[in-house]
């Protein structure tokens, strides 16, 4: 019994940043100024229901994606980190999904590059043979834009580039019927 409770804590910990993550979206509070800051519109608001805002980040292969506005398909943008175990946990059904559905969406892992160093990210990546754009948040600002509390964090966006949902870390199982979700959306 003891021995779980500091396992107990820290789930708990998570549930509380997770509730409190999701009751300020719901709430649609105004984007950080780090937004402001990144060339982001001051109005733009982080809410389910409102689009989300854009960036532009460089991916590990070299190439630039960019996020908002727009989409042929829709979008999951997954923040993670190297040292983080979830982000471990939750790899390879991100990977499973993906290579499921993806002619019927994308999906974007955005590091949080900043708390994170570029050897670990290269060896995460290739643990898991990660199969889609890895991007690199280098200085932090999108993470900072899109109020990233702890890690993994995904947001769910529609083809109109509109947030549908945010979620944590999920069996595939459960993973599988959010992207479902999203496509069908």
């Amino acid at each position: 019994m003891r021995r779980n409770a500091p396992v107990m804590l820290i789930a708990l910990l998570l549930a509380g940043l997770a509730l409190y993550q999701s009751a300020s979206i719901e709430d649609s509070s105004k984007v950080s100024a780090a937004a402001a800051a990144a060339g982001v519109d001051q109005h733009t608001e982080m809410a389910r229901n409102k689009p989300v805002p854009g960036f532009t980040l460089k991916g590990l292969d070299g190439r630039t994606y960019q996020v908002g506005g727009l989409r042929d398909k829709p979008l999951m943008v997954n923040f993670w980190a190297s040292w983080c175990g979830p982000c471990h946990e939750e790899a390879p059904g991100l990977k499973e999904v993906y290579e499921r559905h993806k002619d019927q969406f994308d999906l974007y892992a955005v590091n949080v590059t900043k708390g994170d160093s570029l050897k670990e990210v290269k060896s995460f990546t290739k643990q898991y043979a990660l199969p889609f754009p890895v991007l690199l948040d280098e200085q932090g600002k999108t993470a900072e834009m899109y109020r990233i509390l702890f890690v993994p964090t995904s947001f769910l966006i529609d083809k109109q580039g509109v947030l549908r949902d945010v979620i944590h870390v999920l069996p595939p199982d459960q993973l599988e019927k959010w992207i479902q979700m999203l496509i069908e959306g």
